[in-house]
């Protein structure tokens, strides 16, 4: 058995910071699906019934990252000139306000004179539309995300070419969701302007619940395998894709050096810095970067949006536009700030964010390590990038 493995089957004899004892043995948390997976799974089965064909009652779902989903179907049937079927959402133990959903699709023909492969997406009842700049999607498009968009199409795509070959992919779908307006109240939609309903998501396909206990558990649990391999400089991200990112831009180190932290910024950082790491990076995109600049130790939706009237009087303050000042206080989403920022080429303004960020890790981490933080942009990039040395 390698250090890694014997640490992480040894996580009950750990320290752990901040907290009296370690938490105690609890079961395993159960996965489940996101709404993308739930319409993607809808969406084939609707074909079934459109086609024809005799309609499983599961059907085979295949995630982004590769693997597949088996999802049973709620109810499957024959509409008109549709086709539709639901699915019932499993977020598994994730406190999810979408749990116990009924996610639908209606799947018909366009017209079949085209010869263009095409699918066209519209939001049914209880599906949110874009009412507001700023979001992945573009104004008035149904809230339906781009990876769930491409796992219907991969979905319809494994039935229609095995019983329709030869033939142009050529369809309509329709997502809906029976209540979703009224779900949609207990999510942040209202506030980034997805109005009448609920956005369906999912980057992965599933959905991996951590109770606060379990996820500070794995933190620390990494951070020991760190430790253990002789490692004294780590980086942490706020996910995987930040975390992919790093990687391009610090390809040296080994994998065991990267270290998700998901929201639990404080923590993180304090635990390493108790540790004893010498050097300490953090890589996260702009909004989580703009919420750790304003203090936040703790990052997750569900405690609100970043402060943009905040970032407004900064922008005033490094550059004395009043015009962008205002502009960047309405934006609705900090990736929209952002934008707004990068068309201006506001660069102190980034570099401003970049110095209250690594002020609020030092709060965090303490005099300890050298502190060094990136900001990454849409495409990884790195958009600012600073460091602090240790206090001594």
């Amino acid at each position: 058995m390698g250090v890694k493995e014997k640490i992480l089957k040894n996580q009950d004899s750990l320290t752990y910071p901040d907290m009296a004892k370690p938490p105690r043995p609890r079961k395993e948390l159960r996965s489940g699906f996101s709404t993308g997976s739930a319409a993607a799974a809808a969406a084939q089965g609707a074909l079934y019934e459109l086609l024809g064909l005799p309609c499983p009652k599961r059907v085979e779902v295949q995630l982004p990252g590769g693997g597949s989903l088996t999802i049973p179907l709620h109810y499957h049937r024959r509409q008109g000139a549709q086709g539709e079927a639901a699915v019932v959402k499993d977020a598994g133990d994730d406190p999810d306000v979408t749990n116990g959903a009924e996610i639908g699709a209606r799947v018909w023909r366009l017209d079949r004179s085209g010869t263009k492969e095409e699918v066209v997406f519209r939001g049914g009842a209880g599906v949110g539309r874009v009412t507001k700049p700023g979001l992945v999607l573009a104004v008035g498009e149904p809230a339906i995300n781009p990876v769930p968009r491409k796992m219907i199409r991969r979905s319809l795509g494994q039935v229609w070419q095995k019983f329709c070959p030869g033939q142009p992919l050529r369809l309509g779908v329709e997502i809906f969701v029976p209540g979703g307006e009224e779900l949609a109240r207990h999510t942040l939609n209202p506030r980034l302007g997805i109005v009448g309903g609920l956005s369906i998501l999912g980057t992965t396909g599933l959905v991996k619940p951590f109770s606060h206990a379990a996820y500070r558990a794995t933190i620390v649990a990494s951070l020991k395998v760190a430790q253990a391999l002789g490692l004294n400089k780590i980086v942490f991200t706020t996910g995987g894709k930040s975390e992919s990112y790093m990687q391009v831009q610090l390809p040296e180190l080994p994998a065991e050096a990267l270290v998700q932290m998901g929201d639990y910024v404080r923590f993180a950082l304090k635990t390493a810095g108790n540790l004893g790491f010498v050097e300490i990076t953090v890589g996260a995109f702009f909004g989580k970067a703009l919420k750790i600049a304003q203090g936040w130790g703790h990052t997750h939706a569900s405690r609100g949006l970043a402060d943009l009237k905040q970032l407004g009087r900064l922008v005033l303050e490094k550059t004395g536009d009043a015009r962008l000042a205002q502009e960047v206080s309405q934006a609705n989403t900090g990736r929209q700030a952002l934008e707004i920022l990068l068309a201006a080429r506001a660069v102190p303004v980034v570099a401003a964010v970049g110095s209250r960020l690594l002020a609020a890790l030092r709060s965090f981490a303490g005099s300890g390590p050298t502190l060094a933080a990136v900001i990454l942009d849409f495409n990884g990039l790195p958009l600012w990038q600073g460091e602090s040395p240790r206090e001594t």
